[in-house]
């Protein structure tokens, strides 16, 4: 009987390990690797090039009529546009404090570069596509949770004035902003430079960003473009501060997704890589350092550019193929910071900090900042949004503060520690 015993054992042992394998310390079925694999050969384009980066990513040089966004069936015939149609006002900046400095460099970039013709696209690996919940939300920000219709507390309300108006945002369970906004126009374009942190985020589960959104379509529904800096260790594998760009059609629920984890951008330019690790971070009280990001429309394609610092270039959006309400114009533009976790709103609620991890009221070289924030209309100037209000949805876990010297345009200073002694 024991021999049976033994033998029946071994038989499912055998069985088992031929259904599946040992990987990071987790037992997988072979059937769900060969699923990672499928979806890796999707994604990661055959390179001209690859560069080994010293952070652990992998940058391949992809030919630019090869790229992952042409796996979308609406982009199937697309022709590249290189270069946008026109070229956006530019203004001169002044930097007013000497110890703020741009910044251009990734840390992939001292390594090599990618040849002409060629885009640099951040390799996936199969632990990445594991860590996802499941295959079809991996690239994907989690859907937001909007709490009942029927709760009227201020607590829980989401709203700002502007120029006199109530404009409601709605009351979202799993995230936290705290936020610059403007709406009353039709924007075509909207830019600043974000102060560059490496906040904490206490759990692989959980983000944190530093972005700009611009928005089209109603509340529930919205379609959105953006681009900034974030903090995501279940997407990248790290802590790293990194620069991303999401889209999405329908409000994060089925559509869009991170940077080029599934087809839609059109990436043209060799020198930045979307995902890829952003080279310095602010210090607190020490030296400062920003990316400035700008987004725009360009009206004769319905394409929107997204430009890395002054001049470069990354690639564009193809509204006219993608999308119904931003084919012509965005409605509501926001810039700020945003934490997502199921832990935010509740008690005990997360560690995960937004920003530099400190309040607004810090001020320069301890809280985060957006500097030079600016709009696009269909005038094609940049320039300062008339009508502008701030937002926090956890003020005493996150705060918004427009910081306004005479003489001078606003600084928009935000974040936050997330838990502590004010925010239990």
């Amino acid at each position: 009987m024991e021999k049976l015993i033994s033998r029946l054992f071994l038989f499912l042992v055998l069985a088992l390990s031929n259904l599946s394998i040992r990987l990071d310390g987790k037992v997988i079925s072979k059937e769900i690797l060969a699923d990672v694999d499928r979806k890796l050969k999707l994604l990661n384009k055959p390179a001209v090039k690859s560069i080994q980066s010293e952070d652990g990513d992998i940058i391949d040089c992809v030919d630019i009529h090869k790229q992952p966004a042409f796996d979308h069936p609406a982009l199937r015939n697309h022709i590249i546009q290189m270069r946008p149609s026109l070229d956006f006002a530019k203004e001169s900046f002044s930097t007013k404090n000497k110890s703020s400095k741009p910044v251009v460099f990734q840390t992939w970039q001292r390594s090599g570069s990618c040849p002409k013709g060629t885009v640099p696209i951040r390799r996936l690996r199969r632990r990445d596509l594991l860590r996802a919940t499941s295959l079809e939300h991996f690239g994907r920000k989690t859907p937001q949770v909007f709490s009942e219709s029927n709760r009227t507390d201020q607590k829980d309300s989401r709203f700002v004035y502007l120029n006199n108006t109530k404009l409601e945002l709605g009351s979202i369970v799993n995230r936290s902003a705290a936020i610059l906004v403007t709406v009353g126009y039709n924007y075509i374009g909207a830019k600043a430079d974000i102060n560059v942190w490496n906040p904490n985020v206490e759990s692989p589960g959980e983000f944190s960003t530093a972005q700009i959104w611009l928005k089209g379509g109603p509340g529930d529904d919205f379609e959105s473009l953006e681009s900034g800096w974030v903090v995501n260790q279940n997407l990248y594998g790290d802590k790293l501060t990194r620069f991303f760009a999401y889209w999405t059609t329908d409000a994060y629920k089925k559509t869009g997704c991170f940077d080029l984890t599934c087809s839609g951008f059109v990436q043209t330019g060799s020198e930045v890589a979307l995902g890829a690790a952003i080279d310095h971070w602010s210090t607190e009280l020490g030296q400062q350092y920003y990316i400035r990001i700008g987004i725009y429309l360009d009206p004769n394609t319905s394409n929107w550019w997204l430009n890395y610092g002054d001049d470069i270039i990354v690639g564009y959006w193809p509204a006219g193929s993608l999308m119904f309400y931003l084919k012509q114009s965005s409605t509501l533009v926001e810039w700020g910071g945003e934490v997502y976790s199921p832990n935010v709103k509740k008690t005990p609620h997360t560690k995960t900090a937004m920003g530099s991890g400190k309040f607004a009221s810090g001020l320069f070289g301890n809280a985060c900042f957006m500097d030079n924030v600016r709009i696009v209309d269909y005038s094609l100037a940049l320039k300062y949004p008339e009508w502008v209000g701030t937002w926090a949805d956890e003020y005493y876990c996150y705060t918004a503060y427009n910081y306004e010297k005479y003489g001078a345009y606003p600084v928009f200073y935000f974040g936050g520690p997330g838990q502590s002694s004010l925010c239990p």
